[in-house]
């Protein structure tokens, strides 16, 4: 469908679905009043859209139809409902229907805004459909954050990404990334974030849903997206939420030993912490956008590129964190959101001196200052990892760095206050490995590279023939 084309307005699209003749589902919401089918009883032909509506709010009533849970606003009650709803359909239906309709179940559970707080607001949406009469089923599954302060203005709000959702699965299946574009269509970032969404079923099979989170953020959908190791996309907020976090931010093309040291060397130090002691730490390798549009030199994001680098991470088990935090205290403060535990940061003693470098907060009323005011006011801990000059054979740490004089007390006092400490226990050999030259030695065809990067991720590169690598 071309763009121009496409329904934008949720009263053009909810009509659109209802006049298909093929489609025909259930709507189960929970948390929010029954915001997403009342587009489709209003748009006209429901009817022929709508087998079923239900609200089970009551939890003795949806414990009883979906199962016990112990968080109602989850993704696996969601999985639930949609789970049930869509079997019952095919179970009631399929027989007197089946030749001629795609059977599809909407659900969503959501927290929405109480009596005196927006705060904590969000929710979960899916769709499970058949695209074709007889065919295989395929499902999204996205979690929202809803940003209004009214409870009305939230209602609406998720009533219009519900019916995007519920369109795009009913027209642009074949269109992944258009789908992804087209659940903003009526609202503004300042109203939802979509912070998760994940495709799968048979629709989906070619889709990479690392791709799909990389352009949530490319949008502007969200701050930040996460996915595992084994590629599954992760909903923020469950991963951290009341742990503490350590992340190492860096370009990964490829990962070797340094940032795998970096992160044990910071993950010792930070785990001996009084408040981080016997706690699970979630451990994040972070990519800025900025970063990765850096490759090619055109502003754009090389799709291969980024799944090379997700795929050297992967062979070393990280979870990746994809944001659109270029500066450290944003970083910081999207951490905050999500866990009041302790958060650290571990970075190269040049990342350090960049850091203090006055040019990038010029956009603060309060400059520097400012900025390392949000970076470090919920206890947030700097761990740096030293820097070899290969000339000199010197290394640059906390203890030596040089920043511009004017800044020379306010370092001073961020070291003695303990927010920024240098690691120590790291392994010498690893310090004259830098990732540009592994690149050079790569595409040159000069296997010393495979030294220098743990030994999956050299099983990875070659395999996949990433970074250029060409077999001898």
């Amino acid at each position: 469908m071309k763009e121009a084309q496409r329904p934008k307005d949720p009263h053009q699209k909810a009509l659109a679905v209802n006049l298909d003749q093929r489609r025909y589902g259930t709507f189960a919401e929970i948390g929010a009043g029954q915001e997403v089918v009342r587009w489709f009883f209003r748009a006209g032909g429901a009817a022929g859209t709508i087998a079923k509506s239900i609200s089970a709010y009551d939890m003795t009533v949806s414990d009883a139809i979906y199962g016990k849970g112990e968080r109602y606003v989850s993704r696996t009650r969601l999985q639930a409902m949609l789970e049930y709803e869509h079997a019952l359909n095919l179970e009631r239906l399929r027989e007197r229907r089946g030749n001629s309709t795609a059977f599809f179940a909407f659900a969503d559970t959501v927290k929405a805004a109480g009596y005196n707080s927006a705060s904590g607001c969000h929710g979960w949406l899916g769709i499970r459909f058949q695209s074709h009469p007889r065919d295989a089923d395929s499902q999204v599954v996205i979690h929202v954050n809803m940003l209004d302060k009214e409870k009305e203005a939230q209602q609406e709000a998720l009533g219009i990404v519900g019916v995007n959702l519920v369109y795009g699965a009913c027209f642009l299946y074949h269109e992944p990334e258009l789908l992804v574009e087209s659940l903003l269509d009526g609202l503004t970032t300042d109203r939802l974030e979509i912070d998760m969404i994940e495709m799968s079923g048979i629709e989906f099979r070619h889709v990479d849903n690392r791709v799909m989170s990389l352009k949530l953020v490319q949008l502007g959908l969200t701050g930040a997206a996460m996915f595992a190791a084994d590629g599954s996309v992760l909903q923020p907020s469950e991963v951290l939420y009341k742990k503490p976090v350590l992340v190492e931010r860096g370009s990964f093309r490829p990962v070797t030993h340094v940032n795998v040291d970096m992160l044990d060397c910071a993950m010792k130090r930070f785990a001996a912490e009084p408040g981080v002691a016997e706690q699970a730490v979630v451990p994040l390798m972070e990519i800025t956008m900025r970063n990765l549009m850096q490759v090619n030199g055109t502003g754009t994001v090389d799709v291969h590129d980024f799944l090379a680098r997700a795929d050297v991470l992967a062979a070393c088990g990280m979870t990746v964190l994809i944001s659109d935090y270029f500066e450290y205290y944003r970083l910081a403060a999207y951490l905050g959101r999500h866990t009041k535990q302790q958060i650290g940061v571990v970075m190269g003693a040049g990342s350090l001196k960049d850091l203090f470098d006055e040019q990038y907060y010029a956009n603060l009323d309060g400059g520097i200052l400012e900025s390392f005011g949000r970076l470090f006011k919920n206890d947030l801990k700097l761990y740096v990892y030293p820097l070899l000059d290969r000339a000199t054979n010197s290394l640059t740490t906390v203890q030596n760095l040089q920043v511009a004089p004017k800044l020379r007390k306010l370092y001073e006092y961020l070291v003695e206050a303990g927010c920024i400490e240098q690691l120590d226990g790291f392994q010498e050999e690893y310090l004259s490995i830098f990732s540009r030259e592994i690149l050079k030695k790569i595409k040159h065809g000069d296997a010393s590279w495979e030294a220098m990067v743990p030994t999956g991720v050299a099983e990875v590169i070659k395999r996949q023939a990433f970074f250029d690598y060409r077999a001898a």
